[in-house]
């Protein structure tokens, strides 16, 4: 299997488990509040990479003089994209959640440029368009509205913007690290992060006897797949193809929604999403073309 292929592949998964996230998250808050599903939800990632890792001999020892590029880095995510996005989710529905997440990309290539002088081409800025432009199909109404409270918007573009910082500071990590490791230390320092949010905010309001089963098994998912699986699979993917190529396939996240939805909630999926959902794959594939002419920078 090419390298390509590869990474296509890659980037597709962790998009499902990232659109399923949006779906978890919604179950996790029937028991739990927002800062007691992140703290688990990254605590049991954390060990169990660890452990797994650690098993099998992939973990790379954290360089003394690395260390502040991993606080940072997890700052970023899953700090600061935590707290937007879980607290974002109590305002607003997992598909408007998914699709404010999937504007990532329209701003990807500036910052790629701004921080790293990466060439953007015709096809690069025709494939975001296009892909977006399916996204907005698929989630708008027929008056072109998409009501939503204001305060969920832009609590979800916090997490928008932590994702991009996130990308610009993984460029800094060397190249010692491979996407697992990064992961395993990420949500480690994350965990240490959410500590304190959870001890002051939700620990004492736990109610044990209230929790329904169906809550632990969506933070349990969260940890494996959404923090885990998925984060290494993006990791792997922007270190082989570049922040503005691996951030496209995030307009994809709305698209598995509506399919979920479909398939799982009894959702119908009509022919404007249905067109939508080709429109998304067309200008995804469109922005991985190479060999264009260059119409910013040099």
């Amino acid at each position: 299997m090419s390298k390509n292929a590869k990474v296509f592949i890659s980037l597709s998964l962790a998009m499902i488990f990232w659109a399923f996230s949006f779906v978890w998250v919604k179950q996790a808050y029937e028991s739990f509040e927002p800062f007691t599903v992140v703290f688990f939800r990254l605590l049991i990632s954390s060990v169990l990479l660890y452990v797994v890792l650690k098993t099998i001999g992939q973990l790379k020892s954290m360089r003394k003089h690395d260390l502040k590029w991993f606080a940072l880095l997890a700052f970023f995510e899953p700090f600061m994209y935590f707290m937007g996005e879980s607290f974002g989710l109590k305002y607003v529905s997992s598909t408007v959640g998914a699709v404010i997440i999937s504007t990532i990309p329209l701003f990807a290539p500036i910052v790629d440029r701004l921080f790293f002088r990466t060439k953007i081409t015709w096809l690069n800025l025709s494939g975001i368009i296009i892909s977006f432009a399916g996204v907005l199909m698929i989630i708008l109404e027929k008056d072109l509205t998409l009501k939503a409270p204001l305060t969920g918007i832009l609590l979800l573009f916090v997490a928008v913007f932590a994702a991009l910082g996130y990308t610009v500071v993984l460029k800094k990590i060397p190249v010692h690290y491979n996407a697992v490791s990064i992961i395993t230390y990420q949500n480690m320092i994350g965990v240490f992060y959410f500590l304190p949010m959870f001890l002051l905010f939700d620990f004492r309001n736990i109610e044990i006897s209230e929790i329904k089963p169906a809550a632990y098994w969506s933070v349990l998912q969260l940890a494996v797949f959404a923090s885990s699986v998925a984060f290494i699979f993006f990791t792997w993917s922007i270190r082989v193809i570049g922040i503005t190529k691996a951030n496209v396939f995030v307009n994809m996240i709305p698209v598995f929604t509506a399919v979920f939805a479909w398939w799982l909630l009894d959702e119908q999926l009509t022919v404007k999403k249905f067109i939508g959902i080709v429109i998304v794959i067309a200008g995804v594939f469109i922005s991985q073309i190479k060999k264009t002419p260059v119409i910013i920078g040099k």
